[in-house]
């Protein structure tokens, strides 16, 4: 009964994009034609304990089905696992129940992009039925049909590279990574002599971990095997970036344990920069200046509820007062950062689940001040007049993955804002955007140097320095591609 009962629940958060996915990935153990007749979750989590593939004492494929289509809400909250759990339990030869080429299919129907699609109807428009490649078919649907006309298969993928060299030649990657694998794959049963059903079960893990599979294999084809995935970041516009720009508290004498807040000059400088950075990535920008707690709330509410689903990321840059583990806004009431971020969680904004949710935070973490040590230097200009932003200690980052949280400061320490040129950390950072997106680098690589850069400036007055603190919890590289 309580299995029962953890299905219900499941099936009640699970939307028809979910389903269809889950079925997809099932085709080898539920036929097609048994599919067809399910049309709703519970159906389809009764025919899987029909076929023996789920049951109380036996989840595994249940965990895996989530795994793959990045419901970490539910594996964690429901199915008592984690991304880390699965990694290592996928690992193991012949624990992986959905196959190589169905992952790799759905892996290509996550990154073929709504314009993408339309371009693949068209090409393949003599071979399929008008009927099949109406605007309500998704990539999934086009897939079934291709297997359905004999034109895709495991062994079968030439249409599909074809396909695949005319709309995107980023997908063909995958296609030949898989095409590797394969070789692979028979590379082992000829040296090694090993059942097909165990090389089976390490092939399908090598989707996830692909460098722990032929490590005596040739050094090229090792450091294409070794390299991370990237983020798909191909839309127009990428997405949002929110930038929440708290300037004025003096105005409405804005208080905090009978202290006013003051007003936050150079702020202005930092949203400026930050529109400018964000424009050329391609994001839309959405500026919200100078709210009060509740708009803050009902800002963030309505970006959450908004339909992500055609964007491939989601940017939010925090400017206000502080003080430990929230804001403030102009009214001087409190938002608790918790609140802010895990509004965009896979379980609370879906459209996102899979994407990178990124944060970025200019405010202080506490009072203290960072001294610095003496160090040789080339040569310093250096800004004495700067301000500090109140207190903020931020000890939270989603545990679902995907999110990048970029804090101005280490906790329990100031972070400075120059009235006149904006604050060290988001000057800092929209400069080595700009420069660095056009060359191809990484965020995490961007973030080191913005950290090399800000620990170097020094507030004259008080012989202050300050540290910046990205975490994480993204699985692959972020590149913000400029063209």
């Amino acid at each position: 009964m309580e299995f029962s009962r953890r299905l219900f629940v499941i099936s009640e958060s699970l939307a028809t994009d979910d389903l269809a996915a889950l079925k997809f990935l099932s085709l080898e153990h539920i036929p097609l034609r048994k599919q067809e007749a399910i049309q709703e979750p519970k159906a389809f989590f009764q025919a899987l304990q029909e076929k023996a593939l789920i049951s109380d004492s036996d989840q595994a494929f249940l965990k895996e089905l989530f795994y793959r289509i990045n419901r970490m809400d539910i594996l964690v909250c429901h199915l008592g696992s984690s991304r880390e759990e699965m990694e290592r339990e996928l690992q193991i030869p012949g624990r992986a129940k959905v196959s190589p080429f169905r992952y790799l299919l759905f892996q290509l129907f996550e990154n073929i992009t709504t314009e993408e699609l339309k371009c693949f109807k068209f090409l393949l428009g003599k071979e399929l039925p008008k009927s099949k490649l109406n605007t309500e078919s998704t990539m999934i649907d086009v897939f079934t049909e291709m297997e359905k006309k004999g034109i895709l298969g495991e062994d079968n993928l030439k249409v599909l590279k074809s396909l695949c060299e005319k709309v995107d030649k980023s997908l063909v990657k995958k296609i030949e990574e898989y095409e590797l694998s394969l070789c692979g794959q028979e590379e082992m049963l000829c040296t090694e002599g090993q059942s097909s059903s165990v090389i089976l079960g390490i092939t399908a893990d090598r989707t996830i971990r692909p460098a722990s599979f032929l490590a005596s294999d040739s050094p090229a084809r090792h450091q294409q095997y070794t390299q991370l995935e990237v983020y798909k970041m191909t839309s127009r516009p990428r997405g949002v970036c929110l930038i929440l720009n708290n300037h004025n508290f003096e105005r409405v004498g804005a208080e905090v344990a009978g202290h006013k807040l003051k007003d936050r000059k150079g702020t202005d400088v930092d949203a400026a920069a930050l529109r400018k950075v964000f424009s050329k990535l391609h994001f839309k920008i959405a500026e919200y200046k100078d709210l009060t707690a509740k708009e803050i709330h009902n800002v963030v509410k309505r970006y959450q509820h908004e339909d992500h689903k055609d964007r491939d990321c989601f940017v939010c840059c925090i400017l206000s007062h502080g003080k430990k583990g929230i804001i403030y806004g102009v009214d001087g009431q409190e938002v608790p950062i918790q609140e802010l971020t895990t509004s965009f969680t896979g379980q609370n904004c879906h459209s996102l689940a899979g994407k990178p949710k990124v944060f970025f935070v200019q405010a202080c973490q506490g009072d203290a001040r960072q001294q610095g040590v003496v160090i040789e230097v080339d040569s310093a200009e250096q800004d004495s007049s700067v301000e500090t932003d109140g207190r903020l200690h931020l000890d939270f980052i989603p545990s679902e993955a995907d999110f990048l949280l970029g804090m101005a400061t280490l906790q329990d320490y100031v972070s400075y804002r120059s009235p006149s040129h904006g604050s060290w950390y988001i000057q800092s950072l929209c400069q080595h955007l700009e420069e660095s997106c056009p060359r191809g680098e990484d965020i995490l690589t961007i973030l080191t140097a913005v950290n090399e850069e800000v620990s170097r400036k020094l507030d004259t007055q008080n012989a202050g320095k300050q540290m910046p603190q990205p975490s994480f919890t993204l699985r692959k590289k972020l590149i913000f591609p400029v063209n």
